[in-house]
């Protein structure tokens, strides 16, 4: 059902954690399945993102989305970790069951909210990056994945 890292991720997470005086912290959720997903950055003057953490309370596609999601952006200037997708976690992660499509696009968006509180507490706007939602299904109508 879920690929071997999938179970790695889940199994063995990594950047599990906060980070004090986070450049930026976002948190998400999905009431439908009740995960909460919440990240963290460091991001150096530069515009590049030093750390990343997470703590997510949810199921193991949420905790190992969550732990590529950190992996994926650490490194990367904001506007490259903009572009980071949930496709490209789920790819990064030889892909999740259907049923869990919705841990990535947590993780997308948790990567989004954060990236929205750095630009709010920097004052600038961060080019193509729209105002989060608390909860991934606000103002959709029944999505069948």
């Amino acid at each position: 059902m879920y690929s071997e890292k999938v179970m790695d991720h889940f199994q063995n997470p990594r950047n599990v954690g906060e980070i004090e005086d986070a450049s930026g912290v976002g948190t998400v959720g999905n009431a439908k399945c009740g995960d909460i997903m919440r990240m963290y950055l460091d991001i150096d003057e530069n515009g590049v993102i030093r750390e990343a953490r997470f703590k997510t309370f949810g199921c193991g596609a949420a905790v190992a989305t969550s732990s590529m999601a950190t992996e994926l952006v650490k490194g990367k200037t904001v506007q490259e970790a903009l572009q980071v997708t949930n496709r490209a976690v789920m790819e990064a992660l030889d892909g999740l069951p259907p049923v869990k499509v919705h841990c990535s696009l947590l993780a997308e968006e948790a990567i989004h909210a954060a990236l929205w509180d750095y630009a709010e507490k920097n004052h600038i706007v961060i080019e193509g990056l729209e105002k989060p939602k608390a909860d991934i299904h606000e103002g959709e109508e029944e999505e069948e994945y």
